[in-house]
């Protein structure tokens, strides 16, 4: 988000922590879920509640008068507080709802000291994803039912993934809202490790590595980016010797192979 909507975001977080820190923060997720699929789906709602022509109180009674009885009063003021706020694009609205109940979902895997595998399950389930193309294809099918995509999601990560990791699998799956299944993981998973203001850091290696090898390099990442940084390691044969790492755009490369294109670039120029 930019401008008009990053500014906006901050004041409706401010409400939304009002209101999260008493709420059952994985009902609130699923309600703002909810609410944010809706406005996805009714295109007349969208306008009428991001209309910048309308005030902001016209636009929240409108949204409480919608969703009381519906959904807990905190989803409602959060939802007031969105509605309200000016946006630079009309789908910001619904993006910043969808955003909030990442975070609602993120903070309850928190309290319960399940940050750590959260992170984990959604990496290894992008892993999956990109190594098995038929299952992409039936996940990403727009055609497919919901009910469908939400039995085989049950299916493949019931016993392997908990009640966070799976709610937020799901919204991706679900409800894509214009993006690859690949961005979203990667979205949702920044969200995710913004909880505790950590950075998430993509390793590749030719072999896994050992417990004391990613807190070394866990922590001589953390010094130099001045954060707590979360490893997600992905073995790949391909790489030969050292290791890669990503972390957002920039990318720390001590392969062989990185080593060799580097040579190439510099003969090159």
């Amino acid at each position: 988000m930019r401008g008009l909507s990053r500014t906006s975001l901050a004041e409706v977080e401010e409400r939304f922590n009002a209101v999260a820190a008493s709420a059952d923060l994985g009902t609130l997720s699923d309600e703002l879920f909810a609410v944010a699929d809706l406005l996805d789906r009714e295109h007349g709602l969208r306008r009428v509640l991001s209309d910048p022509a309308r005030s902001g109180e016209q636009k929240a009674r409108t949204a409480r008068s919608l969703l009381e009885g519906k959904v807990s009063e905190a989803a409602i003021t959060t939802t007031e507080a969105a509605v309200s706020a000016r946006w630079s694009r009309a789908g910001d609205l619904a993006d910043v709802l969808e955003r909030l109940g990442v975070v609602a979902a993120a903070a309850e895997a928190e309290s319960q000291s399940r940050l750590d595998e959260v992170e984990d399950e959604l990496f290894r389930f992008g892993r999956i994803v990109a190594a098995n193309p038929d299952l992409r294809r039936a996940l990403a099918d727009a055609a497919a039912p919901e009910a469908g995509k939400r039995q085989l999601l049950h299916d493949l990560l019931g016993d392997k993934a908990g009640p966070t990791s799976l709610r937020l699998i799901t919204q991706l799956v679900v409800h894509p809202r214009g993006r690859s299944l690949e961005t979203g993981l990667e979205e949702v998973g920044q969200l995710v490790a913004q909880q505790r203001q950590r950075l998430v850091a993509v390793v590749r290696s030719a072999v896994e590595l050992s417990e004391e090898q990613k807190r070394r390099l866990a922590a001589w990442l953390s010094t130099s980016y001045g954060r707590d940084v979360h490893l997600n390691v992905e073995v790949d044969k391909r790489v030969l010797g050292g290791f890669s790492v990503r972390i957002g755009d920039e990318i720390i490369d001590t392969t062989i192979v990185g080593r060799i294109e580097e040579v190439r670039r510099r003969l090159a120029g």
